[in-house]
């Protein structure tokens, strides 16, 4: 397939992948000429608009001079690096973009690395060349040295460069070039990316590499085919990864790529890149083939989970209220159909019939998920998220993930942030000016030590701050970190909370919730200033006497309450609380409600502590 190629664009978050997209779709003519357009169109998910990141892998296609381009725009965030991994595989070149200032982030690490091993050749896209700051041939000499650092082979180290500004739609092969439009790299794809080397002529065979599900098709498989070609009603079958054959079926759908829309074809070739519907238990990482076919394609290996987190069922006072989706089966079956497609995740069942351990990348993918479970009507009750340990296999010791961090902060700001993530036992390991008033840090510090300091990390910084975060290897556990310093207010009572109540316990410390909100026993209504929790009456009204009439001092001013978003909550919680997710409403709760129980389970902790010391 000469007039076809396929590539990725890779970058880290924020670079402007998802706006390079949107430019070349708009300069290919899929769009008429007086069409309005939305932004990040490619970012089509709720989620990824509110966010402004993308989380799932996308795929389009452009025309240019008789040549079929089929883009895939991916995540730019390590916690979606799962979704990375799996399209690399069905591509032959990809567009390394690069932030013209910040200059390559752990994140284009990661991608690089895995596109370098697959022997792509990439074109560096170096963007945003029109940013007062930018330096794009320091940039440059930059990738050189990361691309050298990942045992790029001499193919891959004689990479092309195209300056660019996707927001104003050009590209240039030097940052000084004419700023007319993306001519140039449209031109270098089709000369750099090598044509699909794949068999036309052979049986059927292609790997699934994304899947989701449509409520009138079903489940819709995406990829590249490797050979021969496929028709609607063929007849083939399912290989799993074992070399099983799962199921046999014959093909309802055959849809291609064109421009932004999945249209369907009465054939599709080898090197293309299709979805196709009629299978019911195949999923990713399987292999679709004709029936002669009985070995599946290698499928590239993902690399797993660091974080777990208990999903269980809702069993406050007030479940049932918001939601319909609140039994364990429903949240199971939602659960395995996540794990089906983003294989990333591993569901585990737990002993209690009614939690489930769901292990993911990071904070952020598993953050996305409870969020986009809430926004589908189920209630459930989350953990703190822990880290997944192993034991060394040569000396028995305890290992811990570690993480690469990657911080830019204002000079100012670096003493702080250097000190804040040495008690979470970082260790520094680069430090250099990255010039206009600002040091790039890096740190390899645990998992552990890194949940929740994003938002500290903001208040540390004052909200200037860019942190990013990469998995680097597991090693020897860091010992002890301090947790929270600060104790909770627990509501002893049921009912709506009164303000004067509320008026009263601000001075024990800020509260999460206002006047007239409905609390339960076991309920966390706020944050203790001391480091033990408290247990407190937010219902309790004025005393009416004869002198204290029912009307005076009914004014109360009360300070706003002290909010959460659901990553906030997650990370703020402690191993003995939890945190209560349906659509309306986050809670924050102990894990258990009755504080007699409450004693019982910490005193229980405390000596199984002493016994492990």
């Amino acid at each position: 397939m000469s007039n076809l190629r396929n590539i990725a664009i890779v970058a880290h978050v924020d670079h402007g992948k998802t706006t390079l997209v949107d430019v070349l779709l708009r300069q290919s003519g899929i769009f008429r000429a007086n069409q309005k357009v939305e932004e990040r169109v490619m970012d089509s998910n709720d989620l990824e608009r509110e966010r402004g990141i993308t989380i799932l892998a996308k795929c389009t296609s452009v025309e240019r001079d008789d040549t079929r381009i089929n883009i895939v725009d991916t995540p730019g965030h390590a916690d979606f690096g799962g979704e990375v991994e799996r399209i690399l595989s069905m591509v032959d070149g990809v567009l390394l973009l690069v932030d013209a200032s910040e200059g390559p982030m752990p994140q284009t690490k990661f991608v690089t690395a895995k596109a370098l091993g697959l022997g792509l050749r990439p074109i560096v896209v170096v963007n945003k060349v029109d940013k007062l700051d930018a330096r794009p041939y320091e940039v440059q000499d930059e990738v050189f040295e990361l691309f050298t650092v990942l045992n790029a082979n001499d193919d891959q180290l004689d990479f092309p460069t195209i300056f660019a500004s996707a927001k104003d739609g050009w590209a240039a092969e030097d940052p000084d070039g004419a700023q007319k439009d993306m001519s140039v790299l449209f031109n270098q794809i089709v000369a750099h990316v090598p044509a699909p080397q794949v068999d036309p002529d052979g049986p059927f065979q292609m790997l699934v590499t994304t899947m989701e599900a449509d409520p009138f098709l079903g489940r819709i498989l995406t990829g590249r085919i490797q050979s021969g070609g496929i028709k609607p009603n063929a007849a083939i079958h399912a290989i799993g990864r074992d070399g099983n054959v799962i199921q046999a079926s014959r093909v309802t759908k055959v849809l291609a790529f064109r421009g932004l829309k999945r249209e369907p074809v009465e054939q599709a070739v080898a090197g293309d890149i299709v979805a196709i519907a009629g299978f019911g238990d195949t999923t990713v990482a399987d292999t679709l083939a004709a029936a002669e076919i009985t070995e599946p394609l290698p499928s590239q290996p993902i690399d797993p989970p660091t974080l777990t987190m208990t999903f269980s069922i809702n069993d406050s006072p007030l479940a049932g209220r918001d939601g319909n989706k609140v039994t364990s089966r429903m949240i199971r079956d939602r659960l395995l159909r996540e794990a089906e497609g983003n294989v990333a995740i591993r569901i585990t069942e737990t002993e209690n019939r009614d939690a489930f351990e769901v292990a993911g990348r990071g904070e952020l993918q598993l953050g996305v998920l409870i969020e986009t479970m809430r926004r589908e009507g189920f209630e459930l009750a989350v953990s703190r998220p822990r880290v997944l340990y192993r034991k060394n296999h040569r000396t028995g010791e305890l290992q811990e993930p570690f993480e690469e961090v990657v911080v830019d902060v204002d000079n100012e700001f670096s003493g702080v942030v250097v000190e804040s993530l040495s008690l979470r036992k970082a260790r520094m390991t680069d430090m250099r000016p990255s010039g206009g008033g600002k040091t790039r840090i890096t740190f390899i510090a645990p998992s552990r030590g890194l949940i929740g300091y994003h938002g500290d990390f903001l208040t540390e910084t004052r909200g200037t701050g860019i942190m990013s975060r990469l998995f680097h290897a597991y090693d020897d556990y860091a010992g002890q970190i301090p947790g929270r310093r600060t104790g909770v207010l627990i509501s002893n009572s049921a009912g709506r909370s009164v303000a004067y109540a509320l008026q009263n316990l601000e001075e024990r410390g800020p509260l999460m919730i206002g006047t007239g909100v409905e609390v339960y026993r076991g309920m966390v209504v706020g944050e203790h200033t001391r480091g033990n929790d408290l247990e407190v009456n937010p219902l309790k009204a004025k005393q009416l006497t004869n002198i204290r009439a029912s009307g005076k001092d009914d004014a109360v001013t009360l300070t706003p309450p002290k909010r959460l978003s659901l990553e906030q909550a997650i990370a703020y919680i402690t191993d003995d609380e939890l945190v209560e997710v349906t659509p309306s409403h986050l809670r924050l709760r102990k894990r258990f409600l009755d504080p007699h129980e409450r004693k019982r389970q910490s005193r229980k902790a405390e000596l199984d502590l002493a016994v492990l010391s």
